[in-house]
């Protein structure tokens, strides 16, 4: 029983990673401001920018996180 509980975590956490950069992103108005401001660069554009490694990282934990010896 312990086991089915933690391989539901695991996908429930695997899911969480998966989606966590397209819900980051579709939701425009959230991050559609120009302020504030970093180095000059209006939010708007170091947010989705900010989103490129952090895309990366969820995926390398998502990956981290599959169950490969099934």
């Amino acid at each position: 029983m312990a086991r089915t509980g933690h391989h539901r975590l695991r996908r429930v956490a695997i899911a969480v990673l998966l989606l966590a950069p397209a819900a980051g992103l579709l939701w425009v108005p959230w991050f559609a401001g120009a302020e504030p401001r970093l180095a000059g660069t209006p939010f708007f554009y170091w947010y989705q920018l900010a989103w490129v490694p952090g895309c990366g990282l969820c995926l390398l934990a998502a990956y981290a996180l599959i169950d490969r010896h099934r």
